[in-house]
């Protein structure tokens, strides 16, 4: 990590997606500055601006979802169709890939180590070997086999498999997934680099103690770390990028002086095909609920103005969920792994209502917990099953249970102890006594899922 001056050579930050990916990734890029480390996020330019008010150097790369889900809404509609929304990514990134390698390459330029989040690892990885420099995951789902955990996407079907069929599962998701990058890694990026692509059967299954190392972000306390992942495979907490100097508007302040703490709703970077048809929904499940409640437009999954419609509801485009959400008594929500982070960490119960990809499996971890009633379906909402959701947020039993997994969310720092990891495994420089310290630390014992 450091060059022949002492300098420490910069982390580069590989990540692509919506609001709840990029936020995590440039919470940890701070952490790992403050810890004296320099950091670039290689990410889409509607985030350049997030990124450098962080403090941290951005480099772009193209991989805009938010246009991407603005052009055509009815992505929005196929979100939980797997064969669908294959299909649509498999030809959006091999479309972007066609500048991935000029960026990756300016990104990665000097770099000292290179880090891959999500649907970005694979490039991430290609420049690394291209470069010789070392390279490590950081994820915000568990991908990872496990006899014990099912795939996310088994969520809905049962809470145990029998372990054969659980890593079968595992298998044929990394072969599925991997014809969705094959297009854009092998077909792409890796020829423009000068590497050998990879095996036909993709990247997943050969892989040696390094390059299988991967940093989770998300709360042992939302979902156990299995027993049986391998040690290269750590959960760290939540990566949480909070906005301290936000403050409610006059408006907003009002009406929550007005009345009982409401419930927030909101999807987030979420889009709807019917804006106008889903919010009317929504509103009407509110009014049936009893309930006061903020609305949150985001990305465009709610359609209203800001302000208050009336005493039970007031609109907004967005708020840092930091601020918002403990202010509130539950949140609706889309189940992305930010929200849901957010979520917990307030100590407020969830109604999940999920659009695609880890949504449903986080509103079950949710719902394990007993902090959040069953998920909703999302195309066949009623007002009268969003009522009910509602009126159950507020019995005691999941406002304690909500409180209780609050409390110790807010106590993990997942960002310091991602740090470690990387100092345990040799990828960052530190001192012999700061390793010591930072292993045992990171070896730590952690709950295991049953």
């Amino acid at each position: 990590m450091s060059d022949l001056k002492g300098i420490r050579a910069p982390i580069a930050i590989f990540t692509i997606g919506t609001q709840g990916d990029i936020r995590p990734c440039v919470a940890l890029g701070q952490g790992l500055q403050r810890a004296g480390y320099p950091v670039r996020i290689v990410t889409s330019d509607n985030f350049a601006e997030l990124v450098r008010g962080a403090g941290l150097e951005f480099f772009p790369l193209t991989s805009n979802f938010q246009t991407l889900l603005e052009a055509d809404r009815s992505i929005a509609d196929q979100g939980l169709n797997m064969r669908a929304m294959a299909r649509t990514f498999r030809d959006c990134f091999a479309d972007w890939a066609t500048h991935w390698v000029e960026e990756g390459m300016a990104a990665s330029d000097g770099a000292g180590l290179l880090i891959g989040v999500g649907n970005s690892t694979l490039l991430a990885q290609s420049l690394a070997q291209r470069r010789g420099l070392p390279f490590v995951r950081a994820q915000l789902q568990p991908l990872t086999p496990s006899k014990i955990l099912p795939p996310m996407v088994l969520a809905g079907t049962r809470s145990q498999l029998p372990g054969a069929l659980s890593m079968g599962a595992y298998h044929l998701l990394r072969l599925l997934v991997w014809q969705v990058m094959r297009p854009a890694i092998n077909g792409i990026v890796r020829p423009q680099l000068g590497v050998r692509g990879y095996p036909w059967y993709g990247p997943y299954f050969n892989e040696g103690e390094a390059r299988g190392r991967v940093i989770y972000g998300f709360s042992q306390h939302v979902l156990p770390r299995p027993a049986d992942w391998p040690g290269t495979a750590q959960v760290a907490g939540y990566w949480f990028l909070d906005q301290p100097q936000w403050q409610p508007s006059d408006a907003l302040r009002d009406f929550l002086d007005a009345g009982p703490k409401p419930v927030y709703i909101g999807f987030g970077s979420m889009v709807s095909s019917d804006a106008v048809g889903f919010t009317r929904k929504i509103l009407d499940g509110v009014r049936k609920s009893g309930q006061r409640a903020v609305l949150a437009t985001g990305w465009g999954g709610l359609d209203g103005a800001d302000g208050a419609q009336d005493g039970q509801t007031f609109f907004l485009r967005h708020a840092p969920h930091d601020q918002l959400f403990p202010l509130m008594s539950a949140a609706v929500h889309h189940g992305g792994a930010g929200t849901t982070a957010a979520a917990a960490r307030a100590g407020i119960p969830s109604v999940i209502v999920p659009f695609y990809g880890d949504q449903p499996f986080w509103a079950r971890c949710l719902n394990r917990q007993g902090v959040a009633p069953p998920a909703l379906d999302r195309l066949n909402l009623s007002a009268d099953a969003l009522a009910s959701a509602l009126v159950a947020t507020q019995q005691p039993s999941i406002q304690q249970a909500a409180t209780a997994l609050g409390q110790a969310v807010r106590a993990e720092d997942g960002v310091a102890a991602a740090v470690r990891y990387l100092q345990a495994w040799g990828l960052l420089d530190v001192s012999a006594e700061a390793l010591s310290s930072a292993t045992t630390a990171a070896y730590a014992p952690v709950r295991s899922a049953a």
